[in-house]
């Protein structure tokens, strides 16, 4: 069995590509880096080092990587004849897989089974927005083609810190990970996938992952640099900080709970989980990497306007999220493009409309007037 994935980046290689090995497959590992694609093709293994309570380290074998920019052709001939394809790129970079991944699918033997495609990113629906790139593409040549793939959403969950120098293509990971798929697109046959699970309804997977996890990493790193301290682990150690995160999250179980019918003891339970992996003094993650890229963080259905927004509608609290936001808009990394625009577009701009646009917040919603205050502040503050 083959699968391709794209993508060579940590997540890649001590998430993805370490199941799908401990699966049995071959790994095809697509990058454009160019020296990380020589790196993993020099080496016969790597190591994947979990860190803290119950850690242990696993050797992947059986993996080889392609440059997609210099060698497509390659590319497109990998992916004809896998079983399986998945990404871990960022949702902005699918657009770029569709192009060879629909090459792949006209050269593919119709005779074969369906290629299984999975995206891989922290985000609602990855993967339908891969098939819609996909579709797009191929207009009206899809229905010729539609039996040779099938598309299934999921719901992905490890911690894959900043990496040590000069570990080379090993990764260190927290031992903690979840890997949700839907069931229903594989009929009777999944991928062989050991550690991830198959479930009928992603939609609170995935909810519940975004809205606690992602939510209470960015709240901990933005919280943790307003604060000036440099470690997730000691920004959690703060007692006040672990205040405001715990509170942010009860608010996202609230929205999990109403919209989802979650049970609120099992949340809860969920959220103690995710702030002890947090708090894991071992991993060596900082507050500038869990916090770049603050514009999209802000964005209409990210980490915390979305549950926010689903609270505001339902008359629940959102107190303790838009003291996130407040954290989020302090954020200043000058290594960070997205933070140099976002405070760049503070001092320059008038804050109810850009409230409005780096949200994506309809006027009429109830969150807005909020949301405008807290950008409101921050303006006056940095002018």
């Amino acid at each position: 069995m083959k699968a391709v994935h794209f993508g060579a980046g940590n997540i890649g290689r001590g998430f993805v590509g370490l199941l799908l090995h401990e699966g049995g497959y071959e790994v095809v590992f697509s990058d454009v880096a160019r020296p990380l694609v020589d790196a993993i093709n020099a080496a016969d293994s790597y190591t994947v080092h979990e860190v803290g309570e119950g850690g242990q380290d696993t050797v992947v074998t059986g993996f080889r990587a392609i440059d997609s920019a210099a060698d497509p052709e390659g590319l497109i001939a990998e992916i004809a004849d896998a079983d399986v394809v998945t990404t871990a790129v960022g949702p902005a970079i699918l657009r770029f897989v569709a192009p060879p991944l629909l090459e792949g699918l006209r050269r593919r033997d119709a005779a074969s089974a369906p290629l299984q495609i999975m995206a891989c990113e922290n985000a609602i629906g990855a993967t339908d927005l891969l098939r819609e790139e996909v579709t797009a593409r191929a207009g009206a040549e899809w229905p010729a083609l539609a039996g040779r793939a099938v598309f299934a959403n999921t719901a992905v969950d490890r911690i894959v810190p900043g990496q040590p120098l000069g570990g080379g293509i090993d990764v260190t990971v927290e031992p903690f990970y979840e890997w949700a798929i839907e069931r229903r697109p594989f009929g009777e046959n999944p991928p062989h996938i050991p550690g991830a699970h198959f479930v009928d309804d992603l939609a609170p997977y995935i909810e519940r992952k975004l809205f606690t996890v992602n939510t209470g990493h960015a709240a901990t790193a933005y919280l943790g640099a307003q604060a000036g301290i440099e470690r997730i682990s000691d920004a959690l150690a703060d007692e006040t900080i672990a205040r405001q995160v715990a509170a942010a999250l009860e608010e996202t179980s609230a929205v999990l709970a109403a919209k989802h019918g979650l049970d609120p003891r099992e949340l809860a339970e969920y959220r103690r989980t995710i702030l002890h992996r947090f708090a894991n003094p071992a991993l060596p993650d900082t507050v500038w990497r869990v916090g770049r890229q603050p514009l999209r963080k802000l964005s209409r259905h990210e980490r915390f306007i979305g549950p926010a927004a689903e609270a505001a509608e339902s008359g629940l609290s959102t107190a303790a999220l838009l003291e996130a936001v407040a954290a989020a808009l302090a954020f200043e990394d000058p290594e960070d493009e997205q933070s140099v625009q976002l405070q760049r577009r503070l001092r320059t701009e008038a804050p109810d409309a850009l409230a409005a646009e780096v949200t994506g917040l309809d006027a009429a919603h109830p969150l807005l007037p909020a949301v405008r205050a807290v950008f409101a502040a921050r303006t006056e503050a940095v002018r």
